[in-house]
């Protein structure tokens, strides 16, 4: 099949259709069923539905649940944060950039497939499953998001990504109550208990993510090969990444903002992915299915988090970037500490309407405000934002960690997310030193 010239719509809906692919894993797989069946697989209830153990075996280590999923989920991020600069070295200079990509979409893909066969007997495959699907998601992300200049004109782009955008909330959702039909009504499609539809989930949602795909690989062109694959190309984004760092020692106002932003972008990122087994743990439940009521708080979240979004953009564009910001962060100090008290899951959508008001908000803020902050007339912009997309995945990397430790050495999630008050604390003092320096935002 004849290429498609640069610009063209078939072109362009096929690279955004991609996260309609993947954005499955996302939802499926980090926010909702697989934490909900983490927690029932290691989680021991009485009759009464008081949790009697929540401590796993793991290479002759016993640890809280909760503590070892977020050492594997830092480990993962890690791994991601020294992998970037190298991919993002090399997407640009291979002529089969194409099959980079596919690679680790299908690595990804066959990892959420294997977490069918997640079970205690064999915890090393079903974490080794969970670690290369979080891999394989953010290492096919690293080459989709390079296609973007080669598909598209600068003034497609937004328009573009933003549809990408909305493609993959649609297809995940979509995907999310079909799994949750399944395993509510398990016995209407003759199934003898919630186990094997959950597990189920997992399997469509790798199926999902390759079979979708392929209209995205049908149409992306195979790569733009700008020269051999040297040394010099592979340590290509390190080097950048350490450009931008020496550059940030002469401008005070963007490394004070990068470092706010890592305080609170650590703090954000971190109780996104733990809410799920917050929930699980910390709330009673009672007569009431957690699983409906947790993935019913996920998709609260999702739906709320549009209009915060947009209640954002007004606020900065009234009162400016970091103003707002610090408005947010301190919204979120309260949700930590209104967090530590709740007991109810009528607390808990509570909760999660507030976490979806403001999160959403935080991140597309943050990545605007940063935007302004480079200096102008800049060339490498790319190279601005894959620092700024590393000094993210440290965030997690730390954010889980510190989050491990806490749960394991107080056995309480709500310790943990009372912890992070300290980073958004961090986070707005930063913010406010950055105002001082007078800068029009």
């Amino acid at each position: 099949m004849q290429a498609l010239p640069k610009g063209h719509k078939k072109l362009l809906n096929a690279w955004a259709f991609y996260d309609w692919a993947n954005s499955v894993y996302n939802l499926v797989i980090s926010s909702a069923i697989f934490p909900i069946f983490y927690g029932a697989l290691t989680i021991i209830k009485d009759e009464q539905g008081v949790i009697i153990s929540d401590s796993v075996t793991f290479l002759g280590f016993t640890l809280n649940n909760d503590t070892l999923i977020s050492y594997v989920t830092a480990a993962a991020f890690m791994v991601v944060s020294v992998m970037s600069p190298f991919l993002g070295g090399i997407s640009d200079y291979v002529g089969n950039k194409k099959n980079f990509m596919k690679f680790f979409c299908y690595l990804g893909a066959a990892s959420c497939i294997g977490l069918f066969w997640f079970n205690l007997e064999y915890l090393w495959f079903g974490l080794l499953c969970y670690f290369f699907a979080l891999i394989g998601f953010w290492g096919s992300i690293v080459f989709y998001n390079s296609y973007l200049p080669d598909i598209a004109y600068p003034e497609q782009q937004d328009a573009i990504s933003a549809k990408g955008y909305s493609l993959g909330y649609i297809g995940s959702v979509l995907l999310l109550v079909i799994c949750l039909v399944l395993i509510l009504m398990y016995d209407t499609f003759g199934f003898e208990s919630k186990d094997f539809p959950t597990r189920l989930s997992f399997i469509l949602t790798g199926i999902w993510w390759i079979s979708f795909s392929q209209y995205t690989y049908k149409y992306l062109p195979k790569g733009n090969k700008k020269q051999a694959l040297t040394k010099d190309v592979l340590f290509n984004g390190f080097k950048e990444i350490n450009k931008i760092f020496a550059k940030l020692q002469h401008d005070i106002r963007l490394k004070r903002y990068l470092l706010a932003f890592f305080m609170y972008s650590m703090a954000v990122q971190t109780i996104m992915l733990i809410a799920t087994y917050f929930g699980i743990e910390e709330l009673d439940w009672g007569d009431q299915d957690p699983t409906t009521g947790l993935i019913v708080s996920i998709l609260l979240i999702q739906l709320v988090a549009v209009f915060g979004a947009y209640f954002t953009s007004k606020a900065s564009a009234r009162f400016g970037n970091i103003k707002t910001l610090i408005s947010i962060n301190i919204i979120w100090i309260g949700i930590c500490i209104y967090a530590y008290l709740i007991t109810t899951p009528e607390q808990f959508y509570i909760a999660a309407a507030l976490v979806g008001l403001v999160m959403g908000g935080i991140q597309s803020l943050s990545r605007s405000t940063y935007s302004k902050f480079i200096p102008e007339n800049t060339v490498d912009t790319a190279s601005y934002f894959s620092f700024y997309d590393v000094t993210e995945k440290i965030g997690i990397v730390i954010g889980m960690l510190c989050y491990g430790l806490v749960t394991q050495f107080t056995d309480s999630i709500k310790n943990a997310i009372l912890f992070f008050v300290i980073f958004f604390t961090l986070g707005v003092i930063i913010l406010f030193r950055v105002l001082k320096r007078n800068i029009s935002d």
